[in-house]
């Protein structure tokens, strides 16, 4: 056998194995029949966009589900009208395929470790069967997309042109990424911040002018209706607020959640600031946002895959390992979930139905002892720079 057909079997099985997983993943969903139900919630916001239609009055699907976006996202869905439901499934499908090979491959740019295309198409692979990428996939959501644009932004170099925008603009379509402007505002890269900014507003300006009733209703009220979005206590929801919700078996925990989630927002949001790499910043400001969004489902947490290969860079298999046991196990539906059980859980299933956020948290209080010990806080008073990797360097950025 020669050497150059022994070499090709990597490349040939990173071909075959992508193939295959995406074929797994549609025949599942043609056998469960899997209505992709927020592809059809955004497909009724391009129409109520484009004809004229009251965009938070309606609800869509079996599920009854609203418009929760707001009007920019709308106006960016109006394509969706243009193409039947069977056909804009599949090119949902499609296009959410080829964002999780870009956000594979943002992550490895964010790790600082590009990868060849035989290894970018396996992890890519390997990455659609993590809990929220397949989630995301099988309700036809924009998770990925939002956060393409968002790592895209944030790991392209100082002071490129118009760095921030594209966050600012992804802002507008799903307002959680704002918790990365306040990252960048704290880590004193203000200009960013304000460009951000900017784009945020414009996107907000737009809707006015285009949706001007439907711009009016969501930002003077139907923002504020958290109970739009969903019940906020049932295991879907992976934010501190559906963990507190659940243990106190209480659907309204009120003081009891806003009060811890305020501090964590603080200390975490601190840590990403302190973060002596860039990478551990960004990440931790992720997590912040995922912990203290009200309500924050379990397909939102696609951070896991840039998470996964910043840990896999460094060396850290056995937390890589850990993390992708967390993410693939899905845990949070094996404990009762029907109806009001979601209130009614054991303490130990409880620790089930809370994987991310717990998960969340313990890698926080990692990162909390390690930014301990990074060297440029120990020379803060010198003001000697001894950590080198603050920011991402131009080459290969």
């Amino acid at each position: 056998m020669s050497k150059r057909t022994v070499a090709s079997r990597p490349a040939l099985l990173s071909l075959i194995l992508p193939a295959v997983s995406l074929c797994s993943f549609t025949a599942l969903c043609v056998l469960q029949r899997a209505p992709m139900a927020d592809l059809l919630v955004y497909r009724a916001e391009g129409a109520a966009a484009a004809h004229g239609g009251d965009l938070y009055a309606f609800t869509v699907t079996e599920w009854r589900l609203p418009a929760t976006y707001p009007p920019f996202a709308a106006i960016l869905f109006v394509p969706a009208t243009w193409l039947p439901v069977p056909a804009l499934k599949a090119a949902f499908l499609a296009g959410n395929a080829l964002l999780l090979a870009g956000l594979v491959t943002l992550s490895a740019r964010l790790a600082g470790r590009p990868l060849s295309p035989p290894l970018l198409r396996t992890c890519a692979a390997l990455a659609l069967w993590l809990e929220p990428v397949f989630q995301t996939l099988l309700f036809g959501q924009v998770n990925l997309a939002v956060a393409c644009l968002v790592l895209w932004d944030l790991t392209r170099p100082p002071g490129a042109r118009a760095k921030g925008l594209a966050l600012g603009l992804a802002t507008g379509v799903k307002l959680t990424p704002a918790v990365f402007v306040v990252h960048l505002f704290l880590r004193g890269r203000k200009r960013e911040a304000a460009t951000a900014v900017t784009g945020f507003a414009a996107t907000a300006l737009l809707g006015f002018l285009l949706l001007p009733a439907a711009s009016a209703d969501f930002w003077g009220r139907r923002l504020y209706e958290t109970g739009r979005v969903g019940k906020a206590w049932i295991v879907d929801n992976q934010s501190l607020r559906g963990l507190v919700a659940r243990a106190l078996g209480d659907p309204a925990p009120g003081p009891a959640w806003a009060l811890p989630a305020a501090l964590v927002a603080v200390i975490v949001l601190r840590l990403a600031a302190r973060a002596c790499r860039e990478s551990h910043g960004i990440l931790l400001a992720a997590c912040a946002g995922l912990l203290v969004c009200p309500i924050s489902w379990s397909h939102h947490w696609v951070w896991c895959v840039p998470l996964l290969a910043v840990l896999l860079a460094e060396g850290r298999t056995l937390t890589a390992g850990l993390v992708t046991l967390v993410f693939t196990a899905r845990t949070m539906w094996l404990v009762p979930h029907e109806g009001p059980l979601d209130l009614e859980l054991s303490w130990w299933q409880q620790l089930l139905a809370a994987p991310y956020p717990i998960l969340a948290l313990g890698l926080s209080g990692a990162c909390a002892n390690m930014i301990s010990r990074c060297p440029i806080h120990s020379t803060e008073q010198t003001g000697k720079q001894a950590c080198p990797s603050r920011s991402f360097r131009s080459a290969g950025r």
